[in-house]
């Protein structure tokens, strides 16, 4: 059985490179099987809390399984590659 991922899109109010974070991550989403990837936006100021506790100090960031993995916007190749090496990673462990 294959595994999702959670992944996590902080952003803000007048972010410009908010937009962009999205749309780059539902390309890839659908790119490598959108139904292995569970995301969200996270307006930081609805959930700061829950930003901080992750780490999150500018926007946009990408965590992935709750762990701040970007601080600021990844280019293409560098958000793919995390994401495939997680959904590996994933999968490893469940067939284990």
């Amino acid at each position: 059985m294959l595994m999702n991922i959670k992944v996590e899109v902080f952003s803000s109010p007048g972010c410009s490179k908010c937009g962009k974070a999205k749309y780059v991550l539902q390309d890839i989403a659908r790119e490598i099987g959108g139904n292995r990837i569970d995301w969200r936006e996270v307006n930081v100021l609805d959930e700061i809390d829950y930003a901080v506790r992750l780490g999150v100090l500018s926007t946009p960031s990408i965590a992935i399984n709750d762990v701040l993995i970007f601080s600021g916007l990844p280019s293409e190749k560098r958000l793919r590659y995390e994401l495939l090496k997680r959904l590996n990673e994933e999968s490893q462990e469940q067939g284990a």
